[in-house]
């Protein structure tokens, strides 16, 4: 789980409009950053279940922001792809 602080963070980096808090990059960009941590979490605790179907969520989540941001922008889309590092 993200702190408040790596949140606001990432929040800032990825926002579009001053007002902004909500949008599909910051939301990919949100899922990304904790499916790193559980990656980690994962790695050394390889019979946690219940986190892997978590991280096995977010990654479906994260796929589903993705394909709408690619249907609504394809310009935004390889933006945030090339900024968070996802190979596509």
């Amino acid at each position: 789980m993200l702190k408040p602080e790596e949140k606001t963070k990432i929040i800032e980096k990825y926002k579009i409009h001053k007002a902004d808090t909500g949008s599909a990059e910051i939301q990919i960009a949100l899922l990304s950053e904790e499916v790193k941590e559980l990656v980690l979490h994962l790695k050394s605790h390889p019979k946690d279940f219940h986190s892997k179907r978590g991280l096995l969520k977010m990654v479906a989540r994260r796929r589903k922001f993705l394909n709408h941001l690619k249907e609504e922008s394809p310009r935004r889309y390889k933006n945030i792809i090339k900024q968070i590092g996802l190979k596509k």
